[in-house]
């Protein structure tokens, strides 16, 4: 893959490191709040866009009702814990928000290690967890986050407050990274064009190359191509595969 960061070509997308938090909430909310008043301004959602974000995450919403129940069940049975998992992520303009997912790890599982990105046979990983985060179904809840404006279903991945990434040995805020105001001045979205294309396991710094193709080509239709083939990767469970996910 190449590392030249003005690319605009990224493998895979013509053709159809860990990462780790050094900051407490509080220092984060205030480093993202800094970094919002850098980004000078955002985009308009579309219409078009908006219409089928609420129009899917509302179907959705009442469509996957039986899952819900049926995944909420499990979870509890495994280990007794919380059914449900918050976290803080940076969304449209630096905005600051709390998304929702079902827990697919350990009760409590970055007491330890920090927020640290999940690896191949993670052992925090649950067994309930290791389905959904196949499927993808852990992610059902941001449905909510769609529908009431937080996401899109199509845009950058929303990132953690404060998130650093090791590079050689050193610690880099991804604020620093070359590309993060632009993508943050997108809504953060539930799939995207890095989520499908970039290898599992590539730096934020790579993954950043294809939000900014997406950011230069969106489109009603590539959002639509997208959320396609996003529902064709769950019904195959590769959402955590290390390869070609399509």
């Amino acid at each position: 893959m190449p590392t030249s960061e003005r690319s605009d070509v990224v493998p895979g997308f013509s053709r159809a490191p860990g990462v780790a938090s050094g900051f407490s909430r509080t220092n984060a909310r205030a480093r993202s709040s800094a970094t919002a008043e850098s980004i000078d301004r955002t985009r308009r959602v579309p219409l078009g866009k908006r219409a089928l974000d609420v129009c899917l995450s509302g179907v959705g919403l009442v469509a996957s009702s039986p899952v819900w129940l049926a995944l909420a069940a499990a979870i509890r049975l495994e280990d007794g814990g919380p059914v449900f998992y918050t976290q803080d992520r940076v969304g449209e303009g630096g905005r600051v928000f709390t998304v929702f997912k079902f827990r697919s790890m350990v009760p409590d599982a970055e007491a330890l290690t920090g927020a640290l990105q999940a690896t191949e046979q993670d052992p925090r990983v649950t067994r309930v967890g290791r389905f959904m985060r196949a499927t993808a179904m852990d992610e059902l809840p941001q449905l909510w986050n769609i529908f009431r404006g937080d996401m899109s279903f199509v845009g950058p991945r929303a990132l953690r407050p404060g998130e650093i990434e090791a590079s050689d040995g050193a610690f880099i805020p991804l604020e620093q990274i070359p590309g993060y105001n632009e993508r943050c001045r997108i809504r953060p979205g539930l799939t995207g064009v890095a989520q499908i294309y970039a290898p599992r396991d590539v730096g934020r710094r790579n993954k950043f190359r294809y939000d900014r193709v997406y950011a230069k080509r969106a489109s009603f239709w590539l959002d639509v191509r997208l959320i396609l083939l996003s529902f064709w990767i769950t019904f195959r469970g590769r959402w955590e595969h290390r390869g070609d996910k399509i």
